[in-house]
């Protein structure tokens, strides 16, 4: 299938005529800081909340009336800047769900800003964009309803026109309540997303107006296709014109070189009116999209009447061809690409739901460290911000809409607003995310109740293809037999399977099957805590699991048997990793989440086993509140699963990584298995010296070499790998000595000033050689001297119940994390000191400027 060609096909002669001599009118742009209207400011700062309903202790506390009133005094109340999830603080309490990471997110929020407008903005349209609001968002203007947007995940517009005052206070108030929301998963609460105020011209290009297709492309040259929505907001009927010009775009979203304009497209709208008007334009010697050079460009929209430009709107874009194979896999501007993918949810660890865009990057450079060329967004519509650092970092993106439909896997989950909601989600969904290159498959659902569902199956498939024919659109499903069987999945572009991949060979035989292509939109769901290892059959101790990387739940795998099945049928296109990182809630298998039972909806054997098992761990309540999924913990450390994705994903890199650690003195002369992942096809591994024997990968077998015999004495392990008969890599892990000393270093030195940026600094324990010294457990207390300030600690232990807004924390296995950024996005230097009793402390310098 072939996902590059829907318009009709125009020709080339025309749009080489087409681009001579209609620049005029333009200028060339600095750096855009929002893509979408240009006059669009933050609305971040300010905001005034207070809860009400469920409080963090679990009492409740009364909703007063009249919160929404200009009259009403919130002077008492909590002054904060967006984004800002009110769960996150805590505290964590045993009694409170693990499926949900046991923080106190249900309750109710108001949020009041108050703003002015100058009087010059009478006449213009004023509409308020959040990002995603956390959730059964209500708005209130001076008093008076805008309009309500439950789903949490969406971002959405309101128009505050015609309830704003220009020249006097306005008072914007936000009602937000989960109490009445159920998740599966920690969601967070409050406005965690952004906020922005934008003003238009009556007559504008509409919210997410524009569509940017790329029907035909070759070497020499791309047909651009350009429809813009044009609203007529105005009493009056209007004339105008519209006209766009492309740019090729940098990095840092600045606009350079003018590559292609359409002709002048005149609008005639009535009052209220709104149209969509098409052109075209010729990019000659196209650089395109790809996961290795992610070239971008920019369609600069104006619209103009009487002669004066009174709207414009930037819209990045990227010239690429997508076709997706049931026999060749994935092909990305006609080569095949792997997906070497990871699902993830959207919180960032010790930050909660409250979005930031430094910590997002250090997570999607840990992956694509790791070799990770894809991203699916589980299980719902992700920041935006998300998607552009995609298109510029050169990630695939499975943008996904639900994990709900009319049948809900919790009382108060997505089902509640399906009906009325469902068609308005995945057509914001669509619209805002449409124009990303990085984006390359729609998924209306994950594992949802209705499976085998031909008719709403293809209801759903008919709305993103409706608004959006130029990718596939997917399912994740874990009843893939049921799918297939019912027929629902004829519906599909492209066949989503999570775990159960044992029926692909009758499915490729099946004729209404043949052709689809299949990939694993879930696999392995392997489970590990960083740095504890347990020996024997024993996978799992004290509310932890080995990071031998074997243990899985009773759908899951091991990396090394996912593959083994990717291995076992190349045709697929590929994986995504359930999953990247850790995240807040859903700790199975110390989880009683009801849900897990939908893995064996067709197996009641391992229904009623698993069953048994979760109504102990009701019984035993465990203290886990984040999950063990991840591939990188919580704090951002990468287990040892990092490295067995790392040698298979980028087997072209150098590389070998040794485990367990070395520090075993109850252990001595007992059987220690020693495991290597590289990326060579054979390694030699050395104790103290002696060789241990060397071992070879069986191509398609062996992801991992293991030494299964190995006796512990203290001292120095050493593997040393070959490929292709040549020293390849090697590694090292020693004894270490006692605990001596703190070590910091920090992902960043240079803060920008006046922005949310964050840096990320990492503490090790070590000895006096600065080895880091494993299960260490110091306390560490961490301060700051000069202009900055603490916003988290972590550590990566998935049963800790610190907030993690203390400024004290142990390390987790030689490690811990401190986050910290200026103070008020001041300039200036600070440091960042940490100390331990008995250890010999640290400090680090950080700049904002």
């Amino acid at each position: 299938m072939k996902y590059q060609s829907y318009y009709s096909r125009f020709a080339f002669l025309m749009l080489l005529l087409s681009a001579v001599g209609f620049f005029k009118g333009f200028s060339q742009p600095g750096p855009i800081t929002r893509m979408g209207s240009t006059n669009t400011i933050s609305f971040d700062e300010g905001w005034f909340f207070q809860r009400y309903g469920l409080q963090p202790d679990g009492t409740r506390k009364e909703e007063p009336s009249g919160l929404e009133n200009t009259t009403f005094n919130d002077a008492a109340w909590q002054k904060l800047k967006l984004p800002h999830d009110w769960a996150i603080t805590g505290p964590f309490r045993i009694e409170l769900e693990g499926s949900t990471g046991k923080l106190p997110w249900k309750g109710i929020g108001w949020y009041r800003k108050h703003f002015t407008v100058p009087v010059t903005d009478a006449g213009k349209q004023i509409f308020v964009d959040f990002d995603g609001v956390m959730a059964n968002a209500k708005i209130w203007l001076n008093g008076k309803y805008v309009g309500t947007w439950p789903y949490g995940y969406s971002s959405f517009r309101m128009d505050l026109t015609p309830y704003i005052m220009p020249g006097k206070e306005n008072i914007l108030a936000v009602r937000l309540d989960t109490e009445n929301w159920d998740s599966r998963w920690y969601p967070g609460a409050g406005i965690y997303r952004h906020v922005w105020l934008v003003k238009t011209a009556p007559v504008h290009v509409d919210h997410w107006g524009t569509y940017i297709t790329t029907p035909q492309i070759n070497d020499q040259q791309a047909l651009v296709n350009v429809a813009v929505t044009v609203s007529n907001q105005s009493q009056q009927a209007a004339k105008a014109i519209a006209q766009t010009i492309l740019f090729e775009l940098d990095p840092s979203n600045k606009p350079t070189k003018k590559v292609a304009v359409t002709k002048e497209t005149i609008i005639d709208l009535n009052a209220g009116e709104r149209k969509v008007v098409e052109s075209q334009a010729t990019v000659f010697n196209p650089k395109r999209w790809d996961i290795e050079s992610p070239n971008r460009y920019v369609a600069q929209t104006t619209i103009r009447m009487n002669g004066k430009v009174i709207d414009t709107y930037y819209t990045p874009f990227g010239i690429r061809t997508l076709e997706f194979t049931a026999r060749n896999g994935f092909l990305l501007n006609g080569k095949r690409v792997q997906i070497n993918g990871t699902c993830n949810h959207h919180d960032l660890g010790a930050l909660g739901a409250a979005f930031n865009q430094s910590a997002l990057i250090r997570q999607l450079k840990m992956l694509k460290d790791m070799g990770c060329n894809s991203l699916r967004t589980s299980h719902n519509p992700p920041a935006p911000e998300l998607l552009e650092l995609a298109d510029k970092m050169g990630f695939l993106v499975w943008d996904e809409a639900f994990d709900a439909w009319k049948k809900g896997k919790r009382k108060n989950d997505y089902n509640k607003i399906f009906d009325e909601w469902h068609e308005k989600d995945l057509k914001a969904l669509v619209h805002r995310d449409r124009n990303h290159p990085s984006v390359f498959i729609w998924s209306i659902g994950n594992e949802v109740m209705e499976q085998q569902n031909v008719e709403l199956t293809k209801h759903l498939v008919e709305i993103v293809q409706r608004e959006d024919p130029t990718r596939p659109v997917s399912n994740g499903y874990n009843d893939p037999d049921g799918g297939r069987n019912s027929g629902a999945a004829t519906a599909l572009g492209l066949m989503g399977v999570n775990y159960f991949f044992g029926q692909q060979p009758k499915w490729d035989a099946d004729p209404r099957y043949a052709n689809k292509p299949t990939i694993g939109s879930e696999t392995s769901s392997c489970v590990s805590t960083r740095g504890e290892y347990f020996f024997g059959s024993k996978d799992y101790q004290n509310w932890q699991i080995s990071s031998y990387d074997y243990a899985k739940p009773g759908w899951g795998c091991s990396p090394d048997e996912q593959f083994r099945t990717n291995a076992k049928y190349p045709h697929l296109l590929g994986e995504y990793v359930w999953t990247g990182f850790d995240y807040l809630g859903e700790p199975t298998p110390y989880n009683s989440d009801e849900t897990n039972l939908l893995n064996f909806r067709t197996d009641p054997d391992k229904k009623e086993e698993l069953e048994k098992q979760l109504e102990l761990i009701r019984k035993n309540n465990p203290p886990s509140r984040s999950s063990y999924f991840g591939i990188i913990d919580l704090a951002g450390f990468p287990k040892d699963r990092f490295y067995s994705y790392q040698a298979h994903w980028r087997p072209d890199f150098p590389m070998a990584h040794i485990f367990p650690h070395w520090n075993w003195p109850e252990r001595i002369d007992s059987i220690t298995p020693v495991h290597v992942y590289t990326s060579g096809d054979e390694a030699e591994l050395f104790l103290n010296g002696k060789s241990l024997g060397r071992k070879i990968k069986t191509p398609g077998k062996d992801f991992r070499l293991v030494w299964d015999s190995v006796r512990y004495v203290p001292g120095e392990l050493k593997v040393v790998s070959y490929k292709n008969g040549k020293q390849w890599a090697t590694d090292v892990v020693k004894t270490t000595g006692e605990m001596s000393k703190l070590v910091l270093s920090a992902d960043r030195s240079v803060l920008k000033a006046g922005q949310d940026d964050l840096c990320f600094i990492t503490v090790k324990v070590t000895d006096k050689d600065e080895l880091m010294v494993p299960r260490s457990h110091p306390l560490i207390q961490f301060s700051i001297e000069g202009a900055g300030e603490i916003v988290a600690t972590d550590n990566g232990d998935p049963t800790s119940f610190v907030p993690f807004q203390s400024h004290e924390r142990p390390a987790f296995n030689g490690m811990a994390l401190v986050i910290v950024k200026a103070k008020g996005g001041a300039k200036g230097k600070f440091t960042v000191h940490a100390k331990s009793e008995g250890l010999t402390g640290a400090s680090i310098k950080v700049e904002s400027k």
